[in-house]
């Protein structure tokens, strides 16, 4: 497997490089040269094949031999080594639980597949240095430093990152976040690590944080000194691993739907989306061969994919703070990503993904909502994608009515993407309830830490 730049300006690369390097030299993202296609026996077997053993089939073709196959299947173990429930809310909606992590959020597969990984080549490198006698040559650069992964989060990234590269040998970490603009745990997970992880505290915006980051990929001289890699959703090794919790939702929705006759309703995913890396890799493994339905982008005020597709222009606008913080992206980098997957064409795109967008007032609202009529506590980002949920549901059921000339609409059914757990939006999420929410066990221990930042005014210079 080769992976070209999106820039259309760079030479090919494997997934060893791309992982590394996480940008292409002419700044583009790296995309996977074929997309995998599975066939329809294995798509069977897929229905009732291990976590472990389906996430390592999954992820062979797009890692290309660069790592052997019993590590990679380690690799995969240690990433989805807990639960992804599929939790009815509804009747007609169903949330897919990716808060079950270490750090409470969707990105710790994506983290912890891409931290082994650089782990695993680091080693590597060194035991190759090794043999050739070069460890201490002043000819290889790079056989004495460290990879530094240089990273910006608007919340649970840093988080997710922090965790899955702590410790790792050879790996340093630097992580840019918007000062007050993160949850208090959110900021704990990211600033209380310690040894190879470093938080910078930004005076800024996510967009001004994912600027620098941007910028400092471009600096020649800084990347010579430092070996930069990026752990945002730009880098493949974070990405594409995220298709992994498509697959195991749909092992669990044909569990639960399929008939004697092999027949289970279509599977709409409707998914919370900021940067949108996470409804790209689930758009990826659609296009792979798994039988998604359609896709539905959940947008706070941070619209600008919600009104492309109303409209057809492409407007960036800055960023605006909202209570789904994770979703605070005025110009989401991997939304090229999911055009490649679409070959460009846009009458191809709004066939296969809708968005609608929400304003704070009716998220907090919402998640009141949900509480009182179902039981069920969604996080700022759930209740964005529950009302986009509701909203698709409508507009389908109406158009079957409508088309069909009949008053019984077929039921439609949806899952949303839970990304990170409730209790990391405390005031948000227990103002809305009306109680305190109870402390993940996992957590805990962060309150005791002392919290450990660089703040820094929002400027490549300053970093």
């Amino acid at each position: 497997m080769q992976y070209y730049s999106l820039g259309k300006n760079s030479p090919n690369v494997d997934f060893r490089t791309a992982a590394i390097t996480g940008q292409a030299p002419d700044k583009g993202l790296y995309f996977p040269s074929t997309i995998p296609k599975f066939t329809a026996a294995q798509i069977e077997r897929f229905k009732t094949l291990d976590k472990a053993s389906l996430a390592f089939e999954v992820m062979k073709p797009y890692v290309g031999g660069t790592i052997d196959d019993a590590s990679l299947k380690e690799i995969c173990a240690q990433t989805i080594n807990f639960d992804f429930p599929l939790v009815p809310i509804t009747e007609n909606i169903l949330s897919l639980e990716l808060f079950h992590g270490p750090t409470l959020a969707f990105k710790d597969v994506g983290a912890r597949f891409m931290s082994r990984c650089l782990g695993y080549f680091s080693k590597e490198k060194k035991a190759n240095d090794r043999n050739s006698n070069l460890t201490k040559s002043t000819e290889d650069n790079t056989t004495t430093k460290p990879t530094t992964v240089l990273v910006a989060t608007s919340g649970d990234t840093g988080g997710a990152v922090a965790n899955g590269f702590l410790g790792v040998e050879g790996v340093n970490v630097i992580i840019l976040y918007p000062k007050g603009k993160v949850s208090p745990i959110q900021e704990l997970q990211l600033t209380t690590c310690g040894q190879n992880i470093t938080a910078l505290e930004v005076e800024g915006s996510f967009d001004d944080c994912q600027a620098i980051v941007k910028e400092a990929f471009m600096d020649a001289a800084l990347n010579e000194q430092y070996n930069l890699t990026s752990a945002n959703s730009i880098n493949v090794a974070r990405w594409l691993p995220q298709q992994l919790y498509y697959f195991f939702a749909w092992q669990n929705w044909v569990a639960k739907y399929q008939d004697a006759q092999g027949n289970y309703p279509s599977m709409n995913i409707v998914v919370p989306s900021g940067n949108f890396g996470n409804i790209c890799a689930g758009m990826m493994a659609k296009a792979s061969g798994l039988p998604l339905s359609h896709f539905i982008a959940a947008c706070n005020a941070n619209d600008v994919v919600t009104r492309y597709l109303s409209t057809e222009k492409y407007e960036i606008h800055k960023a605006v703070a909202t209570v789904s913080n994770a979703m605070d992206v005025g110009n989401p980098s991997n939304f090229v990503r999911i055009m490649e997957i679409m070959h460009q064409d846009f009458p191809t795109l709004v066939k296969a993904l809708s968005s609608y967008s929400y304003d704070d007032i009716n998220t907090q609202a919402t998640i009141t909502r949900v509480y009182n009529d179902y039981g069920y506590t969604l996080d700022p980002h759930g209740a964005v994608a529950f009302l986009a949920a509701e909203e698709f549901i409508h507009d389908h059921e109406y158009q079957i009515t409508h088309f069909n000339h009949t008053t019984e609409a077929s039921p439609v059914r949806t899952i949303i993407l839970e990304t990170a757990h409730p209790v990391k939006f405390p005031q948000i999420v227990e103002a809305s309830i009306g109680h305190a929410l109870n402390i993940p066990d996992q957590v805990k221990p962060l309150f005791s830490k002392e919290k450990k930042s660089v703040q820094l005014p929002a400027s490549f210079e300053a970093v």
